[in-house]
This record gives C-alpha cells, structure tokens and sequence, in this order.
C-alpha cells in the first residue's frame, strides 16, 4: 500500500514542469519554516497556560478571541489598501518584531503571570493567523484542480517543520534559558519570508500580487466587509459552521487534556516533556500521511468523505474517553484528532477556498480562521468551566461532544459536495 502510494506521488511530481516543481518546494520550505517556529514555541506555550491555572483557561481563550476581533478589522482594511505582496512582507515582519520583543522580555522580566497570559493569547493568536494567510497566499498560488494535486504535499512542509519544532524545543530547553527558543523561532520565520519573495517571482500572477488597490474610504461597514460576504453565501456559511463544530471538539479535548495533565504530572518539565511527546507523534504521523496518501485519498475518495472521516472518527473516540477519561486515552485521541486534522482536514478545508473570490480567499477566509475559530474557542471553554463548576465530570461532559461532532462529519460531507458543484461552474465558465 506505502509503495502504491509512494510511487503515485513520485509520479505526480514527474509530471509537473520546472516552474511548478520550484513552486511547490518554495511552498513546502515556507510552510516548513512557518510551523517549525510555532512548534518551537508552542510547548512553552502550553506551560504559560498551566502557570495560569487550568480552571482559569477559558480566561485565556476569551482574551485570544477579544484580540482576534481587534486584529480581523484591521488587517481588512490592510488588504482593501495595499497589494498582496505588501499585506504579506508587512504581516510576517510584524510577527517577528513581536517574537523578539518577547525575547526581551523573557530575559529581563523572567516568567511572570503577567508576561504567561499575554504568551499564551499572543501565540494562539500569531497561530491562526499566519497559518490562515499562509493558506490564503496558497489558494491565491494555485488553481482549485492543482490544489487537490499539491496541497498535502505542501502540508506535509509544515507536518515536518512541526515535528523539528518539537525536537529543536527539547534540545535548546535542556540546555539553555527558555528565552533562547524565541530568537530560534524569529530565525525560521525570516526564511519563511525569504520563501515568500522566491513564490511571488516564481508565480505566473506577479501582476496580481503586485498590484495595489485604490485607497477607499474608512467606515465600519469596510473594516465588517468579511462578515457581510460571510453572511450572504450559504457556502461560507457552512464553512463558518464546520469551523465552529471542529473547534468545539478541539476544545473539549483540550481542556480534558490540562485538567488530566494538571492532576497526572505535577512537575513542569513533565507536562512540557509530555506535550512536545504529542506534537512529535503527531507531526510524525501527518507528514507521512501528507506526503504519501493526503492527494491519493482525496482523489480516490472525494472531498466530501475525506471531510467527513476525522469527525466520525471522533465522535467514537469521545465514547471511549467518556467511558475512560484516563492520560492514555485523552493522549491517544489527541494524537488521532491533531494528526488526522493536519492530514485529511485541513487541506481539504483550505481546497474549498480554491473556488472563492479574492475577497473571500483574503477576507471572509481570514475572519472564519481567526476570529470565528477562537470564539468558538472562547465560547466553549467557558461552557466546558461551567459544567466542571456545577459538578460535571470530564466523562460526561465528553459524552455531551459526541452529537456535536457526529453534525461536524455531515456538514464537512455537504461542504465536499458544494465544492465540486462550484468547480464544475468555474471549468464550464473557463472554457465558454
């Protein structure tokens, strides 16, 4: 089965041209070097989560989603302004000033609360949204029919730069000061921009990504302009709705993570020996799944029941947790959840983007990946805190998920099928 798939993939590269090869690896090293500083950072972010309390997460979630409401306006209104290229070179600049002002603040100040909370929703949000616009530049890159052909190629870059993230984590923490992962992790991001330079030469769309858009006047119905194209399309809509119910699963198994992990580890280098464990088998999985079986599958099986998989999957898994809620099974469905996400789900999510607008690709796509996933987020964190203070245990609180996520596999089914209808129009159209 490896050697079938294996040989389809070297297949598929053989059959791409030069221009395209040197494409897909710019893409594959950018989202490579993108994901290796987050997951460098990530398990010192989890760590800064559990400083705060694990009954006090909701409180983090909540500040995330605030500061993602602040950050979706503003950046609207930066790409109505400015050309794409310009968006891009400024956004991931910002994000390793911010990275290295951390780093100073690290060293002078130490860990304080302080410093852990605004680590904590600082990272979740750099997370959402340089992923989202990484995938956006992607959808922009290319065609909805070569997506379906690259796209867990290209999310099998990031899988091994999440998986050298976790690795590079654990060398640098054993033997430096914590603060010296954030000046490795400001390291990767300015190649993942260098990346992006090289992917703007190469397109055939320089003249697009270069071009900037006339100034328009700033109101409040400009800077919402993404909530208005959400709300008219029954499409983005339905996207809108996958986002919520996978963050919602998300969450629940996040927060039975922290209370198992807060009561099972009590040491602090366990909890972060633990983590960093997660992301490696994690990211371990999804790059061989990405690379060798992500396009295979989503040929041979449909957008719609790729879509649909992971949800169901999880629905059975919340059984077992219900019945179990012990760190090997929290642990094992952490695994199965993050690196079926990073696998199947989401290169198909981003392949329904393909057949979207600019704006949609930019603006609606961004709001849904930031500010709709991290009020889903917020929203659930504090009904998940409610029912442990009414007295609900981790079991019956994961068996109160699994309707959630058994509606989360049927819209992903229906969003496939959407998909596919609008793929049809847009080839029909091309050649009329």
């Amino acid at each position: 089965m490896r050697q079938y798939f294996s040989t389809s993939t070297s297949k598929l590269l053989k059959q791409t041209n030069h221009k395209e090869l040197s494409l897909i690896a710019s893409s594959f090293l950018y989202f490579f070097c993108l994901l290796c500083s987050y997951f460098i950072l990530r398990p010192l972010r989890d760590e800064m989560g559990i400083v705060n309390g694990a009954i006090n997460m909701q409180w983090l979630f909540t500040g995330t989603f605030v500061a993602m409401l602040c950050i979706v306006p503003i950046f609207s209104l930066l790409v109505s302004r400015n050309s794409i290229k310009k968006v891009l070179l400024f956004s991931y600049s910002f994000f390793i000033g911010n990275v290295l002002l951390f780093y100073l603040l690290f060293e002078v100040f130490g860990i304080s609360k302080i410093i852990a909370v605004s680590f904590f929703i600082w990272l979740s949000v750099f997370n959402l949204f340089v992923v989202s616009l990484f995938w956006s530049f992607m959808a922009d890159v290319f065609s909805s029919k070569s997506s379906k052909r690259f796209f867990g190629i290209i999310a099998s870059g990031g899988s091994l730069g999440a998986l050298t993230g976790p690795i590079i984590a654990n060398h640098l923490s054993s033997r430096f000061s914590i603060s010296i992962l954030l000046l490795v992790a400001a390291l990767f991001l300015t190649i993942a921009l260098l990346c992006i330079l090289g992917i703007l030469k190469l397109s055939s769309k320089k003249k697009h990504f270069n071009t900037f858009v006339q100034p328009k006047p700033v109101n409040a119905a400009r800077l919402f302009e993404a909530v208005q194209n959400i709300a008219k399309s029954p499409y983005l809509l339905g996207i809108v709705a996958f986002v919520v119910l996978y963050t919602s699963i998300s969450t629940v198994l996040y927060f039975e993570q922290a209370h198992i992990v807060e009561e099972a580890l009590t040491k602090s280098a366990a909890r972060i020996r633990y983590f960093s464990s997660i992301d490696f088998k994690v990211n371990a999985i999804a790059i061989i799944g990405q690379f060798f079986f992500t396009g295979s599958i989503i040929k041979r099986s449909g957008l719609s029941m790729v879509l649909a998989s992971i949800p169901f999957i999880m629905g059975i898994g919340l059984v077992v947790l219900g019945l179990y809620s012990s760190l090997s099974v929290i642990a094992m469905l952490m695994v199965i959840h993050r690196a079926g996400n990073f696998m199947l789900l989401r290169p198909s999510k981003e392949i329904l983007f393909t057949v979207s607008s600019f704006e949609d690709k930019y603006k609606a796509k961004n709001f849904i990946d930031t500010a709709i996933y991290r009020g889903g987020d917020a929203l659930v964190g504090w009904l998940f805190a409610g029912l442990i203070a009414i007295g609900w245990g981790l079991g019956a609180i994961a068996f109160l998920a699994i309707p959630i996520s058994f509606l989360w596999s049927f819209i992903g089914y229906r969003l496939g099928k959407q998909q596919l209808e609008k793929e049809n129009v847009l080839t029909l159209n091309n050649k009329i």
